[in-house]
């Protein structure tokens, strides 16, 4: 994901693995971590020009306040850590959601030895993946040029680093508080350095700062500060300006560790230290590494694989990790140990939960979901964030970092709520919610930025659609976007009773209708005279959609897919316009953005047609042939993108990961079964990648999922069982699972046409269903 007009209107003017035992049915070793099955550094061999996953190595808690990450890139580079680059310039606390979002509240920590060297460029380190460790709960790497190994550990707001130091008259450590201004004052005394700093890309108030506080457990020789320009003040203890750092020296011995405990606030510089002492306190660095190990072994082990195919394991465990780390939680505890937080929106310490770094477009596809199914309880508080967003700032978010970013379009809190309270998440302040959901659909007047609301909502509300031709961009892609967290809307307004409220919008979730050309049966463009845009080419990426084309967008349609099945004139029509999107030639028009972008570029090169599995728009569509009897066709795809596009190594993924979503993607297709439509009560499923896979729910019950005869070749399904009892739905209910139970799969390697065929045994669409 990220936001094109902006490159546009430029383009204008210019592992210790663990073992697997060899029995009947291999299956992970139960006393080995989970947590070492994870690779951090999948997805990390990427650039602007072509995305492996645009991810860097996130050492950090599930969903924490403050990640760690080492830079091979300078200050302020979005893409912070490029796997194939060979020098280390220090390790950074971060906040970064996406290399297009960019990071805030950054700032960093890097060991020397020898002369002085301080300048970024000059600092940074030659090292090796040989001698790197990379663990969600810990970084290491040996930087070759001082000798010196550094580590890492985190906790939620916090960090314990140890340096170990070769003999030496003159080492260092030095504290970048980088750009946009920036403060740091050395308690030589107290062995501590206090500081803030105020990097951000936007979305923050005038009063925004990140105050950090730095305790040594060695006394400080030398201390010196630099200013503006890399201006060196020798002897100094406080720097304030542009950019400024900290750099403390003494005199180690060969073998020699100095350990540095690190913890940050949005909120006052006393946080800080509360963040700290509260935090780590008089922890080792080996106790704070257990407790970040423990916290990550407590998570993924909610769900247990069991498989003898070792890199299946490893990349479900890797694509699980990524789906935790996102939202992030931006609270804190006051010294009565309640919860507040700064809030990103008006500059205030208010009272509540605030979760940011989201962009909901992206993710209201299967990461919330997962939450809904998994983590209703996290959920919940996430629900009393969104609320929180609304009162302080008028808007629900859609893309937060940590405020309102200007990025992406839809109305995608709508979904995101809507699924959690109809799931039964609880705690939400519903009324509040969606009080906020209906101002974005009725008012235009007052949006923060362009993605916040909906962008063309006068057009839409009177004419059913955003108009092509008004000025206004991606409009096809809007209206069928809108029309989707209508039906959200709807859904929630009327369990709520709210039926005047369900009515209209259950009317309006229909818009999508007025997109569709029976003419080419594809998704198009309409000018504001009802007219479709002209010339048309179904292939050309962007202008009336984002990101994607037509081929792409056509299936945007989550709540009603037998409604587009009529309009195309029947299954088979519909199955044959699926069937051509993976069985044409990857063409494309670029025409739109001037330049081949990188999701076009990896659609490309997938060898799996136009399908382009690489960002989010059609992460869905495959699961759609269960909709029209051939859920055969669903297993076979699900499987070879499972296989094919997804593996835990640096270039693992097949595109922008996207805070969890593309591995949200893959950590639900690998279970059996995908959320194609939020707001409905079930899954639809696919083609389990495992033997076996349990799911141990927040509610105490556990669902196994249990898959006889899977393997390589082996991915149809021939028959199912619910509970003991067969079972022909291609989809699986939400309260099946949270219910408990067990569901079994027979796999084979030719397909069963007829399973899940009787029409009661297809998935939710809102015309054949009683809403």
């Amino acid at each position: 994901m990220k936001k094109y007009d902006l490159l546009f209107i430029l383009s204008l003017f210019m592992f210790s693995c663990t073992s697997v035992t060899k029995e009947t049915e291999t299956k992970v070793e139960t006393n080995k971590s989970l947590a070492d099955y994870v690779n951090p550094l999948m997805g990390t061999d990427s650039e602007f020009s072509l995305s492996n996953g645009n991810t860097y190595p996130a050492i950090a808690t599930p969903w924490g306040m403050n990640f760690w990450t080492p830079m091979t890139s300078k200050m302020g580079d979005g893409w912070t850590y490029k796997y194939d680059e060979y020098k280390i310039r220090g390790i950074k606390q971060t906040h970064q959601p996406s290399p297009w979002i960019n990071d805030y509240a950054a700032f960093s920590l890097m060991a020397t030895t020898g002369d002085l060297k301080f300048q970024e460029d000059e600092r940074a380190s030659w090292f090796s993946h040989k001698a790197e460790t990379v663990k969600p709960y810990y970084y290491s790497v040996y930087l070759a040029d001082y000798d010196v190994t550094a580590e890492v550990s985190p906790t939620e707001r916090a960090a314990h680093f140890k340096f170990t130091f070769p003999e030496s008259e003159k080492s260092y450590i030095m504290l970048d508080a980088f750009f946009k201004g920036s403060m740091v004052k050395i308690f030589p005394e107290e062995r501590k350095i206090i500081g803030y700093c105020r990097n951000n890309s936007g979305g923050v108030p005038d009063n925004f700062h990140n105050y950090f506080v730095a305790e040594f457990d060695k006394d400080f020789e030398l201390n010196h500060t630099w200013n503006d320009g890399w201006n060196l003040q020798e002897n100094s203890k406080n720097s304030e300006g542009e950019h400024v750092g900290a750099i403390i020296s003494f005199k180690t011995k060969k073998g020699e560790a100095v350990h540095v405990k690190v913890a940050s606030s949005f909120i006052s510089p006393e946080q800080a230290q509360l963040n700290l002492s509260r935090e780590i306190g008089t922890d080792t660095f080996t106790q704070t590494k257990e407790k970040a190990k423990q916290a990550w072994e407590t998570e993924l082990g909610r769900i247990e694989i069991e498989d003898d195919n070792i890199d299946n394991i490893r990349t479900f465990y890797s694509s699980l990790y990524r789906v935790l780390l996102f939202p992030r939680k931006f609270y804190e505890f006051d010294a009565n140990n309640e919860v507040v937080h700064y809030s990103p929106y008006n500059g205030e310490v208010l009272p509540g939960y605030m979760f940011t770094d989201n962009g909901f477009w992206d993710t209201f596809r299967a990461v919330f979901p997962f939450f809904n199914m998994m983590y209703p309880e996290l959920n919940g508080k996430i629900m009393q964030g969104l609320a929180n967003t609304y009162k302080e700032s008028g808007w629900l978010p859609e893309w937060a970092s940590p405020g309102h970013r200007d990025c992406m379009i839809g109305s995608n809190s709508a979904p995101i709520i809507s699924d959690a309270f109809l799931k039964g998440v609880k705690d939400m302040d519903v009324e509040v919610l969606l009080e906020a959901m209906l101002k974005n659909a009725t008012v235009t007047d007052g949006r923060p930025v362009n993605s916040v609301g909906r962008a063309g909502l006068e057009y839409y509300n009177t004419l059913g659609y955003v108009p092509y031709n008004v000025g206004i961009h991606e409009n096809a892609a809007r209206t069928l976007e809108y029309a989707y967290a209508d039906f959200t809307i709807a859904k929630m307004a009327e369990k709520l009773g709210k039926t005047e409220i369900a009515e209209k919008y259950y009317k309006q979730s229909m818009n999508y209708k007025n997109l569709f050309d029976p003419e080419t049966n594809w998704m198009r463009g309409k000018n504001e005279d009802g007219s479709f845009q002209a010339p048309f080419n179904p292939l050309k990426w962007g202008d009336a959609f984002t990101e994607g084309n037509s081929l792409h967008y056509t299936w945007s349609v989550f709540h009603d897919i037998d409604g587009l099945i009529n309009l195309m004139g029947g299954k088979e029509q519909f199955t044959s316009k699926l069937d051509e999107v993976f069985e044409m030639p990857p063409s494309f028009d670029a025409s739109y953005y001037g330049f081949t972008i990188h999701e076009i570029r990896e659609m490309q090169i997938a060898n799996m047609g136009n399908y382009a599995h690489g960002n989010q728009p059609i992460q869905h569509m495959i699961y759609l042939y269960n909709y029209a009897n051939q859920s055969y066709k669903a297993q076979e795809k699900v499987r070879d993108v499972l296989t094919k596009l997804y593996s835990a190594t640096p270039d693992g993924y097949c595109g922008d990961e996207d805070n969890g979503q593309t591995s949200a993607w893959y950590v639900f297709s690998s279970l059996g079964f995908y959320p194609v439509t939020p707001g409905a009560d079930e899954y639809v499923i696919g083609s389990p990648l495992f033997k076996k896979a349990t799911l141990h729910l927040e509610n105490g019950n556990t669902f196994e999922i249990n898959s006889e005869n899977n393997s390589e070749s082996n991915f149809y399904i021939d028959a199912a069982n619910l509970n003991g009892k067969p079972y022909n739905n291609t989809f699986i209910k939400f309260d099946a699972i949270q219910n408990g139970g067990v569901l079994e799969f027979k796999m084979n390697n030719t397909p069963n046409v007829n399973w899940g065929t009787a029409s009661e045994s297809v998935p939710y669409s809102l015309s054949t269903s009683k809403k």
